[in-house]
């Protein structure tokens, strides 16, 4: 099988990482992929945001026949309606249509979609006006929480008790959404999807604050592990009922099939589960974490889901131990991160932690010298494996340790208080 991945971050080098371990994978393209995908993966520089380019080049630049699989990463590109174009050349893709991907382009028409399909979330309202924000603000009181109704890099919402900066932020996205606080722990679940049948994969948990003890500002993520030794061993099977596969079949009447990766993001508050936000791809950094424990080789699921043939694939097989991620920022993320800086100790990491440890890029570049700079917020990803939460977190953190880029920071909390009520 010929696969073409899209995109460059640490979620796509995670899933070249676990496609190029696939036996089915004859040959891995990614565009346009980052210093990491390189090692594993056939480089083209392509936008990824431009669809007739990315349909040209699966179709006709891969060989005599061009790609047997596109996997669109990021959310920019779906939301551009990048995997409509591969689709329009006959290849099947993994991603939903511009219109699906709206689940996560804009919050507003999640939450029509998950009104319509009965899915617990919180209550909240759609603001236009600085009138309508004073408003909505009022109703719930404090904790106050605000989001940009559309893609901000997972850097679009404001949970805070100052009533000033909620504002500030609502009257700086034009459309937003404003809703209820959820209390309780947040869990994240994917879900792969052909339009009709739906398969979850296991819960992750992710840090989305970037200091410890989850202080400072929301970032794209700083880390994650799986499994939630702590959740109930149902919540898989309710969230399937309740949520996943509500909102595939509401999407499906709509005349708009959702047929890629689905993302829930949920709270476990005390009057039950419900639903923080829907993204419509493979989650960073929950995906590194969720991936190293999967045995079923990813590419023929992926397949299964752009053809329409999840109904008859086998259940899906995963590891009995545990993952930690531990995402290594730039200096000043998530404000101003600082880039062009070198990156060291990736190939004592390599040498002495792997595999039970390896690192995925995010944001990084190889310069003229072949070196690895700093090219982002969130440059790196270090995942680790072990036979539970503790030793996996352990391994995790003993790897980050040989890793040196200048004024980088990252979280020191990741999987603690899990792995310490597990013991």
């Amino acid at each position: 099988m010929k696969v073409l991945v899209i995109g460059g971050g640490a979620r796509e080098h995670a899933l070249c990482r676990s496609l190029s371990l696939d036996p089915d994978v004859t040959a891995l393209h990614c565009a346009p992929g980052n210093a990491g995908t390189a090692e594993v993966a056939t480089p083209h520089p392509v936008d990824a945001l431009d669809g007739a380019a990315v349909a040209a080049l699966a179709a006709d630049e891969l060989g005599l026949t061009g790609a047997d699989l596109v996997i669109v990463g990021p959310e920019a590109p779906l939301v551009a309606g990048v995997a409509d174009a591969v689709r329009e050349r006959g290849i099947p893709v993994f991603g939903p249509s511009a219109e699906a991907a709206e689940l996560e382009g804009s919050k507003a028409f999640a939450k029509d979609v998950m009104a319509a399909a009965g899915v617990p979330t919180a209550r909240s309202y759609v603001c236009t006006t600085a009138e309508e924000i004073d408003e909505a603000l009022d109703a719930f009181g404090a904790p106050y929480v605000v989001k940009d109704d559309g893609l901000a890099a997972g850097k679009g919402v404001v949970v805070t008790g100052d009533l000033a900066a909620a504002r500030e932020h609502a009257l700086a996205c034009g459309r937003v959404v404003i809703e209820e606080f959820l209390d309780g722990p947040e869990v994240s679940l994917f879900a792969v999807t052909d339009g009709e049948t739906v398969v979850p994969l296991q819960p992750a948990q992710d840090f989305k604050r970037a200091y410890d003890g989850d202080e400072g500002p929301n970032t794209g993520g700083m880390g994650a592990y799986s499994p939630l030794p702590w959740a109930d061993p149902k919540l898989v099977d309710e969230v399937q009922a309740t949520v996943l596969q509500p909102t595939v079949d509401e999407l499906r009447r709509r005349g708009t099939p959702f047929s890629g990766l689905l993302y829930a993001g949920l709270a476990i508050t005390s009057r039950g589960v419900r639903v923080i936000e829907f993204n419509a791809r493979f989650g960073d950094p929950e995906t590194q974490a969720v991936l190293a424990r999967l045995k079923t080789p990813l590419a023929g699921l992926l397949r299964a889901a752009a053809t329409g043939q999840l109904a008859t694939f086998p259940p899906l097989r995963w590891s009995d131990g545990a993952a930690v991620t531990v995402v290594i920022a730039s200096q000043g993320y998530p404000a101003s991160p600082r880039t062009g800086d070198p990156v060291e100790g990736l190939e004592a990491v390599a040498e002495q932690d792997a595999p039970e440890a390896y690192v995925l890029h995010a944001g990084t570049r190889l310069d003229e010298a072949g070196r690895v700079l700093s090219a982002g917020g969130r440059v790196l990803s270090v995942t680790a494996t072990g036979a539970d939460l503790a030793q996996a977190r352990e391994r995790a953190y003993q790897a980050v340790g040989r890793i040196s880029l200048a004024g980088s920071h990252h979280r020191g909390d990741i999987a603690q208080r899990a792995a310490e009520a597990a013991e």
